[in-house]
């Protein structure tokens, strides 16, 4: 697991990124590789909203290319970041032009499968798939990647320099896995809202003032995450620091898990994973 290292871009020198859609994230990526001190002369985005195009150039001062096509001829590494339901057509309209330019093409649509982007793309595309989460909006994102067949390691380091701009990059060899991450990182953050909208809800039923209580339970969350980020210990022994026999601490946690939710957080980790196969099946096959 690698965590984002500014200024970090040694397999990158020289080379152009055409990011295929311009949406939030590839937003993201282009502001944490700009931050990580990327040339933005470099990058290129394409996208059929063109407000969205300006909206880039004018923060980070990325180009603008005339098409799709367009863009996949002046790049090295070609990132589709378009929405899952629109990626075939996209790909199948840039087919030709990937397999006559030969870029390294990097997926982050969700769900769609390795077998899936090389039927449409043809054989012999140098693909690797990408699973980042929404934080990564704030450079504060976990990003799992799968390397297709042929990847050399240059170009696995050339993947995880760009996705690491955004926050922490780690690799599953066997694809199957992205199900699980989907489920874990990927639906996580909402996962935390959730916890976060109860406690903050408890909070007030308890008689403090609103905004006390979101205050209240957005910093313990955030103090929380970093101490278990930032120590050498697990969770397991983090949470028995403060929990004191016979305490406040003690009496809630024995609640908590006299409602079961362990196997609440298993049983929700396991439907969003089913769910994640279904619908990439579904992706394939539309």
């Amino acid at each position: 697991m690698n965590q984002k290292s500014a200024g970090n871009l040694p397999d990158m020198s020289g080379r152009t990124i055409a990011f295929i859609g311009a949406g939030n994230m590839a937003g993201s990526l282009i502001g944490g590789l700009v931050a990580d001190g990327y040339n933005a002369a470099r990058i290129y985005a394409s996208d059929i909203d063109g407000e969205k195009l300006a909206s880039l150039s004018a923060r980070f001062g990325t180009r603008s290319a005339s098409d799709n096509f367009d863009a996949v001829k002046r790049s090295d590494v070609v990132v589709l970041a378009v929405k899952p339901q629109a990626i075939e057509m996209v790909v199948n309209d840039l087919a030709e032009a990937i397999q006559h330019y030969r870029p390294l093409v990097i997926s982050i649509a969700a769900g769609v499968r390795e077998a899936h982007l090389r039927k449409w793309l043809g054989s012999g595309v140098a693909l690797i798939r990408a699973m980042p989460n929404t934080p990564a909006m704030l450079q504060a994102g976990a990003t799992v990647l799968h390397a297709g067949v042929g990847i050399t390691q240059q170009q696995k380091s050339i993947a995880e320099t760009i996705l690491r701009s955004v926050g922490l990059t780690c690799w599953v060899k066997d694809e199957a896995l992205m199900d699980a991450v989907t489920a874990l990182s990927g639906s996580g953050p909402a996962y935390f809202f959730l916890v976060m909208e109860a406690m903050e809800q408890a909070g007030t039923e308890l008689g403090l003032p609103a905004g006390t209580a979101r205050l209240l339970t957005l910093q313990t969350a955030l103090g929380a995450a970093r101490m278990a980020m930032e120590s050498s210990e697990g969770p397991a022994t983090l949470r028995s620091y403060v929990t004191s026999p016979g305490g406040t601490t003690e009496s809630a946690l024995k609640t908590l898990e006299a409602g079961g939710i362990r196997n609440i957080f298993r049983q929700a980790l396991i439907a969003a994973k089913e769910r994640s196969e279904a619908l990439s099946a579904m992706l394939g096959n539309s």
